[in-house]
């Protein structure tokens, strides 16, 4: 006589979700597999096809740090090495402009997933900044190949960078899921962006010195949150200096905050992407 057993599997319910934000944070340490494999993805599927793959994390910035110092060197004058002064603003900002870019289109790709099992549906935020973070890691390497180039000091600082991109990463996810978010209602959002992003790029200081910036319109900079992130991540590079309470809360301030709005306002409406997208 054969006994048959029955085998209890678990039931997702989202009536018992009692609250939406704290249940994908707590599902984010669930899920952490996923996550490694969808970041293992996007570095392979991004450099898969690629002549010089990895290599071109760096090169990128690196090509980019040239033509703008051939070109701006004689007209800035940053009080030190124009090419670490350029390549260090452009390292942060090329981060947040594309892990923004890529948590938008990874809700996007993740939509099929959505409909067929249940996975929580800020992984594909999450992922796609931390596939920004391995690139970054990467992209340090011809920053510290410029400094020893151009015998710029190498600071004590510098462990302090590791505190800058922790709070550049936040201020990116937020931003990433606020776009991810209305670009699930409104596609158009996404080409908007790219406009957008263009003018905050020439509104942050990055090619230019906050030096040339008149005194009358040197407090609507201070607006730009990515002001101060790219300032935390210059002064441990750039000036060896740690900030002051002034300058790092005004950054702990836009990147904590921002992370903090971004996911409860995705969240709130994660039940809805998978048939809007």
């Amino acid at each position: 006589m054969v006994k048959l057993t029955t085998v209890t599997k678990p039931l997702y319910d989202s009536d018992k979700r009692t609250n939406l934000a704290l249940t994908e944070l707590g599902e984010m340490g669930r899920y952490r597999y996923l996550l490694r494999q969808l970041i293992r993805r996007d570095i392979l599927t991004r450099y898969k096809r690629s002549v010089l793959g990895v290599a071109w994390t760096m090169l990128n910035p690196l090509g980019t740090m040239l033509i703008l110092s051939l070109v701006f060197s004689n007209l800035f004058n940053a009080g030190g090495s124009y090419p670490v002064y350029i390549l260090s603003g452009l390292l942060a900002w090329n981060f947040f402009a594309q892990g923004t870019n890529a948590a938008m289109s990874g809700l996007m790709w993740g939509s099929g997933l959505m409909k067929q099992i249940y996975v929580p549906r800020t992984i594909f935020g999450v992922s796609a900044i931390g596939t920004a973070l391995v690139n970054q890691l990467l992209s340090l390497v011809p920053l510290m190949i410029v400094i020893l180039t151009t015998r710029s000091p190498l600071f004590l600082t510098l462990f302090f960078l590791p505190v800058a991109i922790i709070l550049l990463a936040f201020f990116t996810l937020g931003i990433g899921l606020i776009l991810s978010t209305l670009s699930a209602y409104f596609p158009d959002v996404s080409e908007m962006y790219q406009i957008l992003l263009t003018a905050w790029m020439y509104l942050t200081p990055i090619i230019y010195p906050e030096t040339i910036i008149p005194e009358n319109l040197l407090w609507a900079f201070r607006f730009n949150p990515m002001y101060h992130l790219v300032k935390m991540f210059r002064l441990s590079i750039f000036e060896g200096r740690l900030p002051s309470l002034a300058e790092f809360l005004p950054a702990l301030g836009w990147g904590v905050g921002v992370l903090v709005i971004g996911w409860l306002f995705f969240t709130s409406k994660s039940d809805e992407y998978a048939y809007r997208i």
